[in-house]
């Protein structure tokens, strides 16, 4: 037996055997004895499994039936499958806004302006303080933020929620104010600050919000650049795309998503898929690091979205289906397909996802 903390634990071995579990088994194997019971709050564990975990980037989909009012949530992982659970634990109806390495960000439909952050895999949850003093009128018609943005680090276990969106006077449709609420999990409290943007964001890259490098990034709706909050000194500012993006590209679409740490930008045309990463954060030197054919799934390309990837594979969503396509031997696969009627496309409310046993407190 060796030494974490306070405690014995058991050896080396059997702790990497443990941090390979999904978390209902982890879970499970807490009724085996004392020492494993301890182990989801012993920082040395919590720490090692949080890091496999990490690595093993999902899919979540939050999917609408047809018949009911209620939905589901569906995890697909490349290695696991798909899973089914729900939400229930948070006793409101919600909508999830933001995920960031196993944690979710979720909006109350009922109730503007309530916001709750929540670990579905633990089923843990924190209510956030009100983010505006005043409720929604005609008078104060401010709804709900434009972007959401959750930032979550998993070596300090903290994380940032970020609102943003135009100040809007009573007649005016915009006046370019941007404001700007962020939540600090240590604080326990917002902050806010104002700036002058006049950026617009389509919904699918609202959705696809991505922290890395200490900063949210967010692709603009005309594709001219990407939206960057510092989240250390509360700043905002624009990120070039690649000159080949950039320039002579109409008639593709492109996406923001996270790649192993890194930023990166998938551009899809009627037969490619080029996956370009952001090697070099600070000279903003992009790097095309995949160039994929759709040939195979030519029917399919007019509706499909990349939703999440790593070095080995990627997801994309379509109207009903989740695929994956593996990188290293260029195969791709159905992993999830709807089976009855769906209210929405299945893109419309998928987002990156990992299974982790951080905590929302």
């Amino acid at each position: 037996m060796n030494s974490h903390g306070d405690g014995f634990f058991p050896d080396e071995v059997v702790l990497q055997i443990l941090a390979r579990l999904p978390v209902k088994s982890l879970f499970r194997s807490k009724t085996v004895c004392k020492l494993w019971y301890r182990l989801s709050s012993d920082k040395y564990f919590v720490h090692l499994y949080n890091e496999l975990s990490v690595k093993n980037l999902m899919v979540l989909v939050e999917v609408s039936e047809a018949s009911e009012s209620k939905s589901c949530l569906i995890c697909v992982d490349n290695l696991r499958g798909v899973s089914e659970f729900s939400l229930d634990f948070l006793k409101d109806r919600v909508k999830v806004r933001a995920s960031c390495n196993g944690l979710l960000c979720c909006s109350s439909i009922p109730d503007k302006g309530v916001y709750y952050i929540c670990n579905p895999m633990t089923r843990e949850l924190r209510l956030l303080p009100r983010s505006r003093e005043r409720p929604v009128t005609r008078f104060y018609p401010d709804g709900e933020a434009i972007l959401v943005g959750l930032a979550c680090d998993s070596s300090s276990q903290k994380f940032k929620v970020v609102l943003a969106g135009y100040h809007r006077s009573f007649g005016h449709r915009s006046d370019g104010t941007f404001i700007c609420l962020v939540f600090d999990s240590e604080l326990n409290k917002w902050t806010k600050f104002v700036s002058f943007q006049d950026d617009h964001f389509t919904h699918m890259n609202r959705n696809q919000v991505v922290f890395v490098n200490g900063s949210l990034h967010w692709l603009t709706g005309s594709c001219s650049g990407v939206l960057v909050l510092d989240l250390d000194c509360d700043v905002w500012r624009k990120m070039p795309l690649p000159e080949q993006v950039s320039y002579g590209s109409t008639g593709n679409r492109i996406y923001l998503l996270e790649s192993d740490g890194c930023l990166s930008l998938v551009q899809i045309s009627d037969a490619w898929m080029n996956i370009w990463v952001l090697k070099d954060y600070e000279r903003e030197e992009w790097q095309l690091a995949d160039r994929v054919s759709l040939r195979c799934i030519r029917g399919l390309v007019p509706g499909i979205f990349p939703i999440s990837q790593t070095g080995e594979y990627v997801f994309l969503a379509t109207h009903k289906q989740v695929l994956v396509y593996q990188r290293k031997n260029r195969v791709w696969k159905e992993m999830y397909s709807v089976k009855n009627g769906s209210t929405l496309p299945l893109w419309f409310s998928a987002h990156a996802f990992r299974s982790t046993i951080l905590s929302c407190h």
